[in-house]
This record gives C-alpha cells, sequence and structure tokens, in this order.
C-alpha cells in the first residue's frame, strides 16, 4: 500500500503534507459554514423579514425585474431544466475541479487563488450571520416560482439537503463571489483566447442561473461580486507582500492541459 502512495506523493506539487494541508484550510473553511448554519437556526422571521427588505430595497430604485424575467422564461421549460441543472450541478463541481487542476497543474498561482477564497468564505460566513436572509424562491406572494421543486422535483429545503446547506445564505451570493474568483484567475492564466473567451462569460452565466432559479436576487450577487473583489485586494495587498510567492504571477502565460 505504501509504495503506491509514496509513487502519488512524488508527483504531487509539493508531496502529500502540502496536499493534505490545503485540503484541511478548506475542511476548516466549511465547518465555519456549518458552524454558522447552527447559529442562525431558528431566525426564520428575521430572514424573511431581510428578504424583504431587500425586495423593498430593489423596489425602491425601480430595479425588481426577477420576478418578471422568470415569468418570461417559464413558458420554456427546457431552458429552466437547464438552469436548474446548472444551479444543482455545476457550483461546487466547477469550483473544485478548477482549483483541484490549479494545484496540480499550474501550482505556482495556487496560495493566491486559495488565500482569496480564504478570504472569501470568512466574508462570506459573516454575511450569513450578520444578515440571514431568505432567498427569492421562499417568496412566493413577490411573484417568483422554485424552479428546481417544479421542475426538477429536487427539495431543497428538505432535512438531509438542509443538513449540509444553509438555506437562508442568500446574502453575499457565493455562486457569483466563486465564479469571479476563478474566472478571473483562468483569464489570467489561460494561454487559449477561446478558452479565455468561455471563461470570462461563466459569471455571466452564472448570474443568469441564480436569478431564472430565483435562488438570489440581483442584490445578492452585487454583494458576492463586492466580496470577490475584497477578496483579491486582500490577497495582492496584504497576503502577498507578506510571503512573494502567494502573488498571482503573470510574467508568462500557461497553456492549459
Amino acid at each position: 500500500m505504501t509504495r503506491p502512495l509514496v509513487a502519488i506523493g512524488r508527483r504531487l506539487p509539493h508531496g502529500w503534507h502540502d496536499l493534505l494541508l490545503q485540503l484541511g484550510l478548506f475542511f476548516f473553511a466549511y465547518q465555519g459554514y456549518q458552524l454558522v448554519r447552527g447559529l442562525i437556526d431558528g431566525k426564520t422571521a428575521l430572514a424573511f423579514d431581510n428578504a424583504e427588505r431587500i425586495v423593498a430595497l430593489e423596489r425602491g430604485i425601480g430595479s425588481f425585474f426577477e420576478p418578471g424575467l422568470q415569468t418570461a422564461l417559464l413558458d420554456s421549460p427546457w431552458l429552466i431544466e437547464i438552469a436548474n441543472w446548472l444551479y444543482v450541478n455545476t457550483h461546487f463541481v466547477i469550483t473544485t475541479t478548477f482549483l483541484a487542476w490549479l494545484y496540480l497543474f499550474r501550482n505556482r498561482h495556487f496560495p493566491f487563488v486559495r488565500n482569496m477564497f480564504m478570504v472569501a468564505m470568512a466574508l462570506g460566513l459573516l454575511g450569513y450571520a450578520l444578515y440571514p436572509t431568505a432567498p427569492p424562491r421562499m417568496l412566493p406572494g413577490e411573484g417568483f416560482v422554485d424552479t428546481i421543486a417544479i421542475f426538477s422535483g429536487f427539495d431543497q429545503d428538505s432535512t438531509a439537503v438542509s443538513f449540509l446547506v444553509n438555506k437562508y445564505a442568500a446574502v453575499p451570493s457565493m455562486h457569483i463571489g466563486f465564479a469571479l474568483m476563478i474566472a478571473g484567475a483562468a483569464v489570467g492564466i489561460v494561454a487559449n483566447r477561446a478558452v479565455r473567451v468561455l471563461w470570462s462569460l461563466y459569471p455571466l452565466l452564472v448570474f443568469a442561473v441564480i436569478l431564472v432559479t430565483a435562488n438570489h436576487y440581483w442584490f445578492d450577487a452585487a454583494a458576492g461580486a463586492v466580496v470577490a473583489g475584497i477578496s483579491a485586494l486582500v490577497a495582492h495587498r496584504l497576503l502577498a507582500p507578506v510571503r512573494p510567492a502567494w502573488s498571482f504571477g503573470r510574467a508568462r502565460r500557461e497553456a492549459t492541459a
């Protein structure tokens, strides 16, 4: 058993110790997510009050367009099904796949991106704890439809799902935060122009998906974008100077594997 593990370790950028350290950091961040989920259990009334405040804010500035967008697309069930599938399946898969590829094949960029994610997840947890918010799909009275439940038959609020996911973690939208961070990193690394264009469009796709499925307001997406921006700034201005190896090297572009 040890011989295959040793052989694999030699192929890792910095051996098993470093890989386990990186996994431990993300596991620690996930435990923080679970802790916050437990802290806001029972704050249902506050979560719905905060949701109504966001709706009132959007209405007040004339930008409450999400229900109208959904209604316009409900007559195209195939489009809704695609959006549902993308929401359920791509967020964690694309994010973790990109991080794994970055760690294994473009490792000199990994520390900067990892630091962005650590800062972003900390800010996200702070937002969830201080401002628990029910997602729009829980406000049918405002004209929203839970497309994933109605079209795909998947209950996001079931006991099994709620054990893993914080259903009142709408603000900020880390779907947008993660999408912007990995897309920005990919555009800076990838050499192929067509692939860079696809990555640059990825956050827009995610934005459309979270609105169409009524899992986020545009306000949440804006908050997620702010979190991504702050995280990049902290990683660049505060953390990279401490250890230059943590900076995002752009001396040369590297082709995708």
